[in-house]
C-alpha cells in the first residue's frame, strides 16, 4: 500500500514540475515577444520620414508614437497631436507606422515607441535631418580685371548640415582654395577663397565653385563666373613669303593680341610714310605688295595701340633677284645614258629642239660631261702619236738592213746579174742563220 501511494506521489510531482516548466517557457516567450522594434531614420530637409514600430507578439496591447518633446503623436489609430504634416500610414496590434511630410530641421531628435504592457516597454529611434546647402555665390570678381591685378574670389554657401565641401575648377581642371566653416544654429556657412594673379591667359577662363554634400547626391549645386581681362597689345609681323623676289606678290600681316581690340594698325617704312600707295595696299592689318622691286627694300614697322598701351614690330624686307640659272639636278636619271662615240671623236650632232631649250649660261652636270670627253680625246690622241713614232722607227730599221745586205752581195760580183744573185743568196743564208740562232 505504501509503495502504491509513493508511486502516485512521485507521478504527481513529475507532472507538476512539467507544468511549471511549460508555464515558465510561455511566460518568457510572451515577455521577449512584447518588446517593440524600431529603426533610426535619415531624411533630407523638406522630405518625408516614415517611422515604423513593430511587435512580434502582442496580446492586444496598444502602441504609441511620441516626438522628442514627449508629445503623443498617435495612440493606436487615434491622432493625438494637431499637426497636418503627421499622418497615419498603418495601425494594427503588431505594427504602428506614421509619416511626417515636409520635414524641418526642428523635427530632428529621438522618437519613442511605447507598448502599454505591465510594465510599459519602449524603443527609441533617432530621426536625422540633413540641411540642404543653398546655391553658392561667387564674390570678389571685378569686371573687367586688368593684367597684373591681384584678386580674391570667394565662394559662399549657407544652410548645410553637416558642413558642405566646396571645390574650385579652372575650366575643367580642379584647383585648391582656402576653406572656412562657421556654425549658424543647426546649420553651417562655408566659405572658400581663391587667390589669383591675373594675366592675359585668364581672359575668358571660367572659374566654377561646386558644392559637395550628402543631400545633393543627385542635383549638385554650383556657380560659374567667366573672368574678363584687359591687357595691352602684343604685335608680330607674319610674311607670306620666306624669300621674296622681284615681281612677286607679298603680304605682310600685323598680328596683334589685345583686349579690347587695338585701334587700326599703322604701317610705316624706314620711319616714314609708305612711298608707293599704288603698289602698297593697306587693308585692315595687312600690307600687300602687288609686284616687288628693289625700291621696296627697307624696314617696315607695324604699330597697334589701345587705352592700356602701344606695341610695335618690325620686318626687314630685302627683294632678291630672279634666278637666271637652273640649279643642278640632285635626282639621278632612271636609265643610264650610253656615251656617244661621235662625242669621243670630237664631232657631234646638235638637236635643234634640245639646243633651243638649253640655257647657254647654265652650269651643271653638262660641264662635267665635257671635261670627261676632253680627257678621253686627249688619251686617244696621245696613244695615236705613240703608235706613229714606234711604227716609224720600225720601218726605218728594216730599210737599213735591206740596203746593207744588198751592198754585201755586190762587193764580190763581177757584174750586176751576179751581184743580184749573190745578194739573194746572202739574204737566204742570213735567214738560215737566224733560224739556226733561234
Amino acid at each position: 500500500m505504501n509503495i502504491k501511494s509513493n508511486l502516485i506521489f512521485t507521478l504527481y510531482t513529475i507532472y507538476g514540475i512539467l507544468l511549471k516548466v511549460m508555464a515558465s517557457k510561455g511566460k518568457v516567450r510572451g515577455i521577449s515577444g512584447q518588446y517593440p522594434l524600431v529603426q533610426n531614420m535619415t531624411v533630407t530637409e523638406g522630405g518625408t520620414a516614415n517611422l515604423t514600430c513593430r511587435v512580434e507578439y502582442n496580446d492586444n496591447t496598444s502602441l504609441q508614437w511620441s516626438n522628442p518633446a514627449q508629445q503623443t503623436l498617435f495612440f493606436g489609430d487615434k491622432k493625438a497631436l494637431r499637426d497636418n504634416r503627421i499622418e497615419l500610414v498603418h495601425a494594427s496590434w503588431s505594427e504602428l507606422t506614421i509619416s511626417i511630410t515636409d520635414v524641418a530641421l526642428s523635427d530632428e531628435g529621438m522618437y519613442t515607441c511605447s507598448l502599454f504592457t505591465m510594465p510599459v516597454r519602449t524603443a527609441k529611434a533617432y530621426l536625422t535631418v540633413l540641411g540642404v546647402p543653398e546655391k553658392p555665390e561667387i564674390d570678389g570678381l571685378t569686371k573687367p580685371a586688368l593684367e597684373g591685378d591681384h584678386i580674391t574670389l570667394t565662394c559662399i554657401t549657407q544652410g548645410s548640415k553637416p558642413a558642405a565641401d566646396l571645390r574650385w575648377f579652372r575650366n575643367e581642371k580642379e584647383i585648391k582654395g582656402a576653406k572656412e566653416v562657421n556654425a549658424s544654429g543647426k546649420t553651417f556657412t562655408v566659405r572658400s577663397s581663391l587667390q589669383l594673379h591675373v594675366d592675359r591667359n585668364d581672359d575668358g577662363v571660367a572659374y566654377t565653385c561646386k558644392v559637395d554634400h550628402v543631400a545633393l547626391a543627385q542635383a549638385p549645386q554650383q556657380a560659374t563666373e567667366v573672368l574678363e581681362v584687359h591687357y595691352a597689345p602684343r604685335v608680330e609681323i607674319t610674311p607670306s613669303l620666306t624669300v621674296p623676289q622681284e615681281g612677286q606678290y607679298l603680304k605682310l600681316e600685323c598680328v596683334s593680341k589685345a583686349n579690347p581690340s587695338p585701334d587700326p594698325v599703322m604701317w610705316t617704312k624706314d620711319g616714314g610714310d609708305l612711298p608707293d600707295l599704288e603698289r602698297m595696299i593697306v587693308e585692315g592689318r595687312e600690307l600687300t605688295f602687288t609686284s616687288l622691286n628693289k625700291t621696296d627694300n627697307g624696314t617696315y614697322r607695324c604699330e597697334a595701340s589701345n587705352h592700356l598701351g602701344t606695341s610695335s614690330a618690325e620686318y626687314v624686307l630685302y627683294v632678291y633677284d630672279v634666278p637666271t640659272t637652273l640649279p643642278p639636278s640632285t635626282t639621278p636619271p632612271l636609265h643610264p645614258i650610253p656615251p656617244d662615240p661621235t662625242a669621243l671623236l670630237g664631232t657631234h650632232t646638235s638637236d635643234p629642239t634640245v639646243t633651243g631649250n638649253r640655257d647657254p649660261n647654265a652650269v651643271g652636270q653638262h660641264g662635267t660631261d665635257h671635261a670627261l670627253i676632253g680627257g678621253v680625246v686627249a688619251v686617244v690622241v696621245f696613244v695615236t702619236l705613240c703608235l706613229i713614232i714606234v711604227l716609224g722607227r720600225y720601218l726605218a730599221r728594216h730599210k737599213g738592213t735591206y740596203l746593207t745586205n744588198e751592198a754585201k752581195g755586190a762587193d764580190d760580183a763581177p757584174d750586176a746579174d751576179t751581184a743580184i744573185i749573190n745578194a739573194e743568196g746572202n739574204h737566204a743564208h742570213a735567214e738560215e742563220k737566224k733560224e739556226y740562232f733561234i
